[in-house]
């Protein structure tokens, strides 16, 4: 799995073959499409978001969508109450 260093730590991602583009630090913002709730997040993280939001809208839940939730939450836990609790 691959590592990513941001912000002086080093985040292992979750889930293999994360579309992460060209730039993995680069700032995006994602807006909870239930409360409209808005978040700046590195494109890693997004890529993980995407990921979970992916597997709960095909309703193909796996175990990988279990560590890449769990993976959200411990490392952005803001971000993560702002869009996926």
């Amino acid at each position: 799995m691959k590592t990513i260093r941001y912000c002086n730590k080093e985040y292992k991602l979750p889930v293999n073959n994360l579309s992460i583009g060209d730039d993995p630090l680069f700032q995006v913002i994602v807006q909870n499409p239930i409360s409209g709730s808005r978040c700046t997040l590195p494109a890693f993280a997004v890529a993980v978001y995407d990921f979970i939001m992916g597997c709960e809208y095909t309703n193909l839940y796996r175990k990988d969508q279990r560590k890449a939730l769990d993976w959200f939450r411990v490392n952005f836990p803001r971000q993560y109450m702002e869009l996926l609790d």
